[in-house]
């Protein structure tokens, strides 16, 4: 047994340099050219500078730089995110080693954290995060808030229990061990160190991060699969063109040119950068809101996800304690939350008593509850007394569990003495007769069947001159109980209505008492029954399990393994997983699941390093408005998809055909590049911009694994495509026919294709929707790219040195007219295919259906 000295320095320095610093275990810091080269092994990315390189070998040097600086801008902003996350984290290591006070060679020594060795006597103080693992050798009044670990939202209270041995779990009251990173919200101890670093509670939950794999977004994998698709259709595209130039002119080395550049330009590489702009945009639009998205792909995946693990602490509560409800003789009165407070007279002297009974400017979360809610009901009334002397404490013992404080008011010779405690103490101190204890006793039972602790309160006079040595000795009166809860916060139960409506399914998880988790749950509107307790999950296999999972809600007692299992339970159902969590037990489930979602102002840096998503403001609404712009942006991706598909199939058929028909050539290097200035920030800013559906959350998630390119959406493109292309080729042969010489031919047939463009935009603006009902919506960048490929068209074909080098000649009104009727019949036909889809349906919306993984209701 220790006798409580401490280590010699010698000694503290040997193990200091045998089992290494108190600290987590950490990764090689990222600096900013580990960060890049992150970024540039993406598949979106590789492909872009894969492009730029063929450019330069091509000699198109403009191309190249062009393409280099967008790049640049993509690298950029996937840095700047990465940074701001990484800044985010930086405090982590302050966490899990803060400073500490142990005796070396006999005296107090501040140190810092991570010298703390195995046998070091730490001296502990209310306010102080405790340093390492270890067992009391004495403890006064100690308590200590270990939600961190737990998820209790409650201190437990500690005893000294100098011969204890084998540490135990973290959790319950009355035990003598503390662990690294809780804090002391109450009383003093010393502290016998037993493990640190790796080998701490915090520690060995840190380590198990390393064994847990993260999960890739169903659009990364996506992506990566219409990437490969893409480079085998252009390098298709080269080949057969190479094949028939060599054929029909007669030059390989010019076929082989010919058929890289039109591979270039037909193979769609704004499909990673349509991602990457979308994703990048929608994490600052994000971020503006307080979210920040550690990796860019999540806030689509959100969109996707059908269940959502919420930690009840911190997450659905705000991990504060507040008092919920006074009781005086029976009479129960409800206490909001948050903004001002009337009582009724009868409750003012039980709120003056709990003020005076309670401490200023407190740690211990119930203090605070008890502070603040007298604060706001008694400002400005006759009963704040700050001008009031104290006399004495009786402070808390281990047969004493109440406080008592003696307070007298200047010139007067009575003290007035107020208490507060456990109601069987204040029972005591009351000399409450058998009756007078049961009825108080059923009162009691009644608030804590509410999921509330209760504490009771007594007042008792005395002259001033006359304070016992025992509180008892007062002739105290029963004032009344009072009931603390850590309150939902306010926005949780609308979040929580609109996740139902949109089909996402909530689950609790918490390691609090049930009967707290089954109130909180029924007070936010997620669930009526019984939840299922830690213990009860273990007695069950994993196909028993899926079954509980199907119909249970709420889950209460819960272990960090076990919040891990269930997150992996769901996955294996079908669910899209987002688990939403605060504390260090939280991080395994947070980064096994589709979506790891940290809460950022109150949660620990562990959890924040293990999620993708960071909630700044810790607002649960703030995870539904997640949803909503995962699923806007998955929309948008997808009409930018379509429209990607269908401006490149006018490409291959106006270079292809007229090759195959001995007509003269339409699209050279340079047309292409005008189209590309259409083509790109429409796909990457116009589409991006767009606002979301009306009914975005009305609907389901999306069917798992439904692929970001659907059969019917390439079909869209394609016929879409298709139809410019008919347009576009019949205005080039009515002209050739006519006996137009090949320039007047080529200018009216591209600018019927820059038409036929700008009617795609605005027609793919909305997959199902009429066009006349999109142009009501406003979206002034679609304006813009629309009214900005019209102006440049104008220019090229009204300024002579331009049009020289484009082989334009000048239109005339009626070419004009031909232009846009032509291209507006292309627009008409694809409204027409809407039209006609949308009937086949019926106009219906998809039919609900509940996520995987169980109901939603």
């Amino acid at each position: 047994m220790d006798d409580g000295s401490g280590l010699t320095a010698a000694e503290a320095a040997r193990r200091l340099a045998a089992d290494g610093p108190n600290q987590l275990p950490a990764d090689e810091a990222r600096g900013l050219l580990h960060l890049a080269l992150e970024v540039v092994r993406e598949p979106m990315v590789g492909l872009l500078l894969a492009a730029g390189a063929i450019y330069l070998a091509l000699g198109s040097v403009g191309e190249a730089v062009v393409l280099g600086v967008g790049i640049l801008l993509i690298i950029a902003i996937e840095l700047y995110q990465e940074w701001r996350a990484e800044r985010a984290l930086a405090a982590l290591r302050q966490l899990s080693s803060p400073r500490a006070l142990v005796l070396r060679d006999g005296e107090p020594t501040r140190i810092a954290g991570r010298e703390v060795v195995v046998g070091d006597v730490a001296l502990l103080a209310e306010g102080d995060r405790v340093p390492a693992d270890g067992v009391l050798l004495e403890a006064e009044h100690l308590a200590v808030d270990e939600s961190l670990l737990t998820g209790e939202a409650l201190g437990v209270d500690k005893r000294a229990d100098p011969a204890a041995f084998a540490m135990a779990p973290p959790g319950g009251d009355a035990t003598p061990f503390v662990y690294s990173g809780t804090l002391v919200t109450r009383g003093r101890g010393r502290l016998l160190v037993r493990a640190t670093g790796r080998d701490s509670a915090i520690g060995r939950i840190g380590a198990s991060l390393s064994a847990v794999e993260g999960e890739d977004t169903p659009l990364h994998r996506e992506i990566r699969r219409v990437v490969l698709v893409a480079a085998v259709f252009g390098v298709a595209v080269c080949l057969l063109v190479a094949v028939l130039y060599a054929g029909l002119v007669g030059s390989w080395l010019q076929g082989l040119l010919a058929g890289v550049a039109l591979a270039i330009s037909m193979t769609p590489e704004e499909f990673p950068v349509v991602l990457t702009v979308f994703l990048a945009l929608g994490a600052w639009r994000l971020s503006r809101r307080n979210v920040l998205t550690r990796r860019s792909l999540a806030i689509e995946a959100l969109g996707a996800a059908t269940v959502l693990c919420a930690d009840k602490t911190g997450t659905i509560t705000r991990n504060r304690m507040a008092v919920a409800q006074l009781d005086v003789g029976g009479e129960r009165l409800a206490v909001a939350a948050e903004g001002p407070v009337t009582l009724p007279e009868r409750f003012h002297d039980l709120a003056e008593a709990l003020r005076l009974a309670s401490q200023r400017d407190p740690v211990d979360p119930m203090e605070r509850a008890c502070d603040e809610l007298t604060a706001r009901a008694l400002a400005g009334t006759e009963h704040v007394h700050d001008d009031w002397e104290r006399l004495r404490e009786y402070p808390l013992a281990r047969d004493r569990l109440a406080l008592s404080e003696v307070w007298r008011a200047p010139d007067a010779r009575r003290a007035l003495i107020a208490a507060k405690g456990a109601p069987e103490a204040i029972a005591d101190l009351c000399h409450l007769d058998a009756a007078a204890s049961e009825r108080m006793a059923a009162r009691v039972a009644a608030m804590a069947a509410d999921g509330l602790r209760v504490l009771g309160v007594a007042r008792a006079y005395c002259e001033a001159a006359e304070l016992p040595a025992d509180p008892h000795q007062f002739d105290f009166d029963c004032l009344g109980l009072v009931g603390l809860a850590d309150p939902p916060r306010a926005d949780v139960r609308q979040a929580v209505a609109e996740s139902r409506r949109a089909g996402v399914r909530v689950v609790m998880i918490t390691g609090d008492h049930p009967l707290t988790a089954e109130r909180i749950a029924a007070e936010i509107g997620l669930a009526e029954g019984a939840a299922l307790v830690g213990a009860e999950l273990d007695a069950l296999d994993d196909a028993a399990l899926a079954a509980r999972l199907r119909t249970t809600q709420v889950f209460a007692r819960v272990l960090p393994e076990q919040k891990l299992r269930l997150v992996n339970a769901l996955k294996a159902a079908g669910a899209v997983v987002a688990m939403t969590g605060d504390g260090v037990n939280d991080a395994p489930a947070l980064k096994a699941a589709h979506i790891g979602i940290a809460m950022g102002g109150r949660g620990s840096d562990v959890a924040r390093e293990a999620a993708a998503v960071v909630l700044l403001d810790d607002a649960f609404a703030s995870i539904v408005a997640g949803i909503r712009m995962g699923r806007r942006i998955y929309d948008n991706l997808r009409r930018a998809m379509v429209f990607i598909i269908a401006v490149h199939i006018p490409i291959a058929g106006v270079a292809l055909i007229p090759l195959l028909l001995k007509w003269p050539l339409v699209l050279s290097p340079l047309h292409i590049a005008f189209l590309e200035l259409v083509i790109d920030p429409a796909c990457a800013l116009a589409f991006e911009s767009e606002a979301e559906e009306p009914d975005i959350m009305d609907r389901p998630p999306r069917p798992a694994g439904e692929p970001l390119l659907s059969r019917a959406m390439v079909t869209s493109g394609v016929l879409q495509g298709l139809g410019v292309v008919g347009a576009v080729l019949a205005v080039f042969a009515v002209a050739l026919a006519r006996g137009l010489e090949p320039a007047d031919a080529r200018t009216l047939t591209f600018a019927t294709l820059v038409l036929s463009y700008v009617g795609l935009i605005l027609s793919n603006r909305s997959l199902h929707r009429s066009l006349l009902s999109t142009l009501r919506v406003a979206n002034p960048t679609a304006w813009l790219v629309c009214g900005g490929a019209v102006a440049l068209l104008a220019l090229v074909i009204l300024l002579p040195p331009v049009r020289a080098a484009f082989q334009f000649t000048v239109l005339h009104p009626l070419d004009v007219a031909v232009c846009v009727g032509a291209a507006t019949a292309a627009t008409v036909a694809f409204e027409v295919m809407k039209w006609a889809g949308r009937r086949r349906s019926g106009d219906a919306p998809r039919p609900r259906r509940p996520p995987a993984g169980g109901p939603s209701e």
